[in-house]
C-alpha cells in the first residue's frame, strides 16, 4: 500500500521558476515524484560495483518471476 507522504521539497530557483510556470497536475506530479526517487535509489552506492546492477536490472522481470515462482512452494507455518 503506498504511504500518503506530504513532502516538502527545496528546489533551486531555475526549477521552482519552471514548476511554478507549467505546473503538473496532482497525480502527475505524485509519478514524477516516485519515478526520481526510484531513479535515486537504482543509483549505485559506494562500493556497489555498477556493472552488477547494470545486469540485475537488465534480469529484473526475469529475477522476480524466479522469486515469486520460489515464494509459492511455501506453506504457510
Amino acid at each position: 500500500m503506498p504511504w500518503n507522504i506530504e513532502p516538502a521539497v527545496a528546489l533551486p530557483e531555475d526549477l521552482k521558476a519552471t514548476w511554478t510556470a507549467t505546473p503538473p497536475a496532482r497525480p502527475e506530479r505524485n509519478e514524477l515524484a516516485a519515478a526520481a526517487l526510484r531513479v535515486f535509489s537504482a543509483w549505485p552506492r559506494p562500493g556497489e560495483d555498477a556493472s552488477d546492477l547494470i545486469v540485475i536490472n537488465a534480469h529484473a522481470e526475469e529475477l522476480n518471476a524466479e522469486a515469486q515462482d520460489a515464494l509459492s512452494y511455501q506453506i504457510p507455518l
